[in-house]
């Protein structure tokens, strides 16, 4: 359905944040009018909504401790009924900034669901603010689809997307489709509509932060 990212390094990493609050209620508003209002994905609106998006923010400073928060945050996902947590977005804006570092954690990522033989049940997308798919250029407004205002990993139960392929039998068509919407959008509007988000968190003022994972 989407390409490959591409391993080379885009624009100049993100400044690091530290108030989560702030943090969660960016990367919320970019739900809002990026994920849902732009139709990126047909499937999110309905845990949005419902209040089913756990917005977990990692304090970790380097690899090793976004590894131990991942850890956590999959078995904390694995074990609560969907009715509770649908999905899980886990922003850690303090590490991995670079895109290169990023794109290669994901194979970290990818293993680790493996070891926690979460296979099937489990899988984690990315998101990041410099994401950049194989083959294009840092500016292609096309990379957008997946550009979030942090470095996120989206952990997400494989019968979300069963079922959700269910309902919608063109799924594979989206990336397409996102595509032609990101083009039609272009990078000036794309640039406003990532301004209104930070405005929007600013005007959204404190938001409650989940608690952290217990420790594995």
């Amino acid at each position: 359905m989407t390409r490959p990212p591409t391993h080379s390094p885009t624009h100049s990493p993100t400044q690091p944040a530290t108030d989560s609050s702030a943090v969660i209620a960016e990367t919320r508003a970019w739900v809002d009018r990026a994920v849902i209002g732009l139709n990126l994905c047909p499937f999110a609106k309905a845990p949005q909504a419902k209040g089913l998006v756990r917005y977990a923010v990692s304090t970790a400073t380097d690899p090793a401790a976004l590894l131990a928060d991942l850890i956590a945050e999959l078995e904390r996902l694995a074990e609560a009924p969907a009715e509770r947590i649908e999905t899980t977005l886990l922003i850690h804006p303090q590490v991995l900034t670079d895109f290169a570092d990023y794109n290669d954690f994901l194979a970290v990522a990818e293993d680790t669901v493996a070891e926690l033989d979460l296979e099937g049940v489990l899988q984690v997308a990315s998101f990041h603010p410099d994401f950049q798919f194989e083959g294009t250029t840092p500016d292609d407004v096309t990379n957008a689809t997946n550009r979030s205002p942090y470095p996120t990993l989206h952990l997400i139960r494989e019968h979300s997307i069963d079922r959700a392929v269910a309902a919608f039998p063109e799924a594979e068509a989206i990336y397409e489709v996102n595509m032609a919407t990101l083009e039609t959008l272009g990078a000036e509007r794309w640039a406003a509509l990532q301004q209104q988000c930070r405005d929007d968190a600013a005007a959204a003022g404190p938001v409650p932060v989940p608690s952290p994972p217990p420790p594995s």
